[in-house]
């Protein structure tokens, strides 16, 4: 934190609820685990408090508050739905959003065992996010583009992970990430992409997917961005089920997706071993789940 940021806090989150939304802030209120660009804090049983930390973009938030209300009557699992805005103040300068809860257990803290309903259920709601978007849309945050053009984020992940954790799968991992620069590019519609989907920001119950959070990054482009959660999220053996459920990938579109996968994996590795930039509490449990995505993705299932 430096010197001109403001200590988030639970008296700062309480006085920010008493100043503009005064019917909420008798509530209880406790801080959520977790995050780095955005701070959660549960309100009450049915809300929670989703407040700019180190995201000093807006507009993240802007469009969660756009869409999110859209989007949620259509799809089949709950993800969070804006339902009060905090504007910036003298007592803090960003924006802030009351949203409503998604309960369940973070996958980066939980398990899927049922490993067939999951596929089924990721697939779903994937076929249902996955439609064209309106002409006004106007999203893009740089999430569903060719792999191609994350030559530069996939190149240092690869490097800055430890050497010893990737192995002797280097050069395989490798080629699966030159096989999904080479294939074909997305012909179809632009749809919508949740751009961010890995451990951290499903929620599980029950030994399956329970809701979907954090559309920070929601974008406009090519599916593939998030038909890399078949390896990322989902136990051995469930990629298959998934794509014969989500039934509409070609075999490009798998290639790019397998390959997003090897670098999400790489990503979460990374995070593993280096913490949470600086912030308290680091990311333990990214390591193994992303060494555990990366055999995953190199065993093509």
């Amino acid at each position: 934190m430096t010197e001109t940021e403001t200590e988030i806090t639970a008296g700062l989150v309480r006085d920010l609820l008493l100043d503009q939304h005064p019917d909420l802030a008798g509530l209880p209120l406790r801080e959520v685990e977790g995050g780095w660009g955005n701070q959660m804090w549960r309100l009450g049983d049915e809300l929670a408090v989703r407040i700019q930390r180190m995201d000093t973009d807006p507009d993240h938030q802007l469009k969660e508050r756009r869409w999110l209300p859209l989007l949620a009557p259509r799809l089949p699992l709950p993800i969070p739905v804006p339902v009060r805005s905090g504007a910036p103040s003298e007592r803090f300068p960003k924006i802030w959003t009351v949203m409503t809860w998604v309960p369940g257990l973070p996958l980066d803290h939980g398990t899927i065992t049922r490993g067939e309903h999951a596929a089924d259920t990721l697939a779903a709601f994937l076929r249902a996010l996955h439609v064209a978007v309106p002409a006004d849309a106007g999203v893009n945050t740089g999430r569903g583009v060719h792999p191609k053009e994350y030559k530069d984020s996939f190149d240092q992940f690869f490097d800055s992970v430890d050497a010893a954790t990737i192995g002797s799968d280097a050069a395989e991992v490798r080629a699966v990430w030159d096989d999904a620069v080479a294939a074909p590019a997305w012909e179809g519609p632009s749809v919508w992409v949740h751009g961010d989907l890995h451990p951290a920001n499903v929620v599980v119950a029950d030994g399956t997917l329970a809701g979907v959070v954090d559309f920070g990054d929601l974008s406009v482009g090519d599916p593939a961005a998030d038909l890399a959660a078949a390896w990322v999220l989902l136990p051995a053996g469930a990629a298959e089920r998934f794509f014969a459920a989500y039934g509409e990938a070609d075999e490009a579109t798998v290639r790019r997706a397998r390959g997003l996968a090897a670098m999400k994996s790489l990503f979460l590795m990374l995070m593993g071993q280096n913490g949470d930039r600086g912030l308290p509490g680091g990311k333990p449990a990214w390591g193994p789940a992303g060494r555990a995505a990366l055999d995953r993705v190199l065993r093509g299932r």
